[in-house]
């Protein structure tokens, strides 16, 4: 007689389903990053390639053979898909494996809910749970097949549970709107009362885990919490940046890291966050320049700029993290122009660790900030780099 697996806390297993598409992470790489920053422990990652999802194992029933003995032989308690699971799915999966399932939808909402220190944050995180949650009733609750009625029971004569947590649900996600609403009208207030005092507004934007706490910090010696992990800071932070060239002040913000495929509930529920960004003078875009995968990583800040309408915010590219680089891979000048969406943006090589390239910066928000507002003042165009493993 075998004996019974003992199924260990955290352990998880990665899966990955190739439709076809561009940018599939054939190493889980992103996904293993995602489940560490929530406290999992990737024990074994599975990929496997498919025209289309399973209606109703989204992998099929070979495949999910396969991940549930990858599960038994890790003793896993969990699998984490990469792509976003249909609430059957993952009902479905969840029989079948006989362990907990989660999709990269989930995985994001639990970093966010760890990580959201500021009471519009927590409202922001707790609004996309409760979206989230309202579609996946059917998950586990084995008293949402019970029928309540009857004189005096609670929602009325023949109301199942199921439509009573739904309408539960329902009442608090309008609690959580309506007072997100009224944090959102308080920043609206204080964004007022700097566009009165004229101040030039700048904000940092791009992928999570590009560095954007860490120049932040090296550029208004703040103590923003900065981390090499992923979705390090998710609630703006703005303070002023004096820039003595002109003599005068800018205000500058740190705000949420973007990812690929985050949740529209995400992106929608954090659109007070992301305000920052529309209505900023100036975008500081940056880059990771370490990272090889950093071209696909622009093209989805690039996605998300449009989709809250701040793509036609001026631009200034900072490839970060110069000090990762290998030599052969430095460049060769520490400034020139990319072209981003069909527009030739000034780009710069900076490192926030060492300091290296933060003068150069410094000098270019001062001048944009002299001018009162970028695009003002004819921008004089740098020499052409010639770099060494670094795409233009």
């Amino acid at each position: 007689m075998s004996e019974p697996i003992t199924r260990r806390e955290g352990a998880a297993v990665l899966v990955g389903v190739d439709f076809g598409l561009p940018h599939f992470d054939a190493d889980l790489e992103e996904l293993g990053l995602l489940a560490q920053t929530a406290g999992l422990t990737p024990v074994e990652r599975i990929t496997c390639k498919r025209k289309a999802p399973d209606a109703a194992l989204f992998v099929g029933s070979g495949k999910a053979d396969e991940i549930k003995a990858a599960a038994d032989l890790h003793g896993a308690s969990e699998v984490v898909f990469d792509q976003a699971l249909s609430p059957a799915q993952q009902r479905n999966l969840e029989r079948h494996l006989g362990v907990a399932v989660y999709d990269r939808t989930f995985l994001i909402l639990e970093i966010f809910a760890q990580r959201a220190r500021s009471h519009e944050g927590k409202l922001q995180v707790e609004l996309a749970r409760l979206q989230y949650l309202s579609t996946r009733l059917v998950r586990r609750w084995s008293h949402l097949e019970r029928q309540r009625g009857g004189i005096g029971a609670r929602g009325g004569p023949g109301e199942t549970q199921i439509e009573l947590d739904r309408r539960m649900i329902g009442d608090a996600i309008r609690r959580t709107r309506e007072r997100l609403a009224k944090v959102q009208r308080q920043r609206g207030t204080q964004r007022r009362q700097r566009e009165r005092r004229d101040t030039f507004n700048i904000s940092l934007v791009g992928y999570t885990n590009a560095g954007k706490s860490s120049l932040f910090n090296a550029l208004v010696k703040a103590r923003a919490y900065a981390a090499d992990q992923l979705f390090a800071t998710l609630d703006t932070t703005t303070r002023h940046l004096y820039l003595g060239e002109t003599g005068r002040r800018v205000s500058i913000s740190d705000t949420v890291g973007f990812i690929r495929e985050l949740p529209h509930g995400l992106v929608d529920a954090f659109k007070a966050t992301l305000q920052e960004a529309v209505d900023a003078d100036l975008l500081l875009h940056v880059v990771d320049t370490s990272n090889p995968h950093h071209p696909e990583q622009i093209e989805e800040v690039q996605r998300v700029l449009a989709e809250i309408g701040a793509d036609q915010v001026p631009q200034l590219l900072v490839f970060n993290k110069l000090d990762a680089l290998e030599p052969e891979r430095r460049p060769v000048r520490m400034s020139d122009e990319m072209e981003l969406d069909g527009v030739r943006v000034p780009r710069l090589f900076v490192s926030a660790h060492t300091g290296e390239g933060l003068p150069a910066l410094r000098e270019e928000l001062a001048r944009r900030a002299a001018a009162g507002a970028p695009g003002a003042e004819p921008i004089a165009p740098p020499a052409q780099t010639e770099l060494q493993g670094v795409p233009h």
